[in-house]
């Protein structure tokens, strides 16, 4: 086996042997060099007390719709006597939907629903649009 070794070391020669200590001693040069220059540190977050309290409440608002960006469809405006009767007739057709008159002079207006986003509202649009012509969807708040 040492005849082997000494074998190989002539066939190759002494070049190899240099190599194999030049790889040796830079992987060895390297791992110093990462380990001196490595750094540990501990990071301190200083939070207000109050941004849980903002965190909670913006659940609650988003749990109850207080937000005012959620999408509605009127489907009526006209006299109170009227906005009754087509509110009450909905809302048998389609108890699934919210339903509310709301009062903007000199019209009371049937609002329904509360929804989240533009395709939940178009969803609904479309199995309503032919019994309520007039239908047209909205925000509320302007938005």
């Amino acid at each position: 086996m040492l005849l082997n070794f000494i074998f190989v070391q002539n066939l190759l020669g002494m070049n190899h042997l240099f190599v194999n200590k030049f790889i040796i001693a830079l992987n060895f040069g390297l791992f110093l060099g990462f380990h001196a220059f490595s750094q540990e540190g501990n990071i301190t977050i200083q939070q207000d007390p109050k941004i849980a309290q903002l965190m909670e409440l913006q659940a609650e608002m988003a749990q109850d719709n207080d937000f005012g960006e959620r999408y509605k469809i009127q489907i009526f405006y006209g006299n109170n006597g009227q906005a009754t009767a087509v509110l009450k007739e909905f809302h048998e057709k389609y108890p699934e939907f919210p339903t509310t008159i709301e009062y903007q002079t000199p019209n009371y207006k049937v609002w329904i629903g509360d929804f989240r986003n533009r395709l939940e509202a178009d969803r609904a649009f479309l199995r309503i649009k032919d019994e309520y012509q007039s239908a047209f969807i909205f925000k509320p708040n302007g938005g």
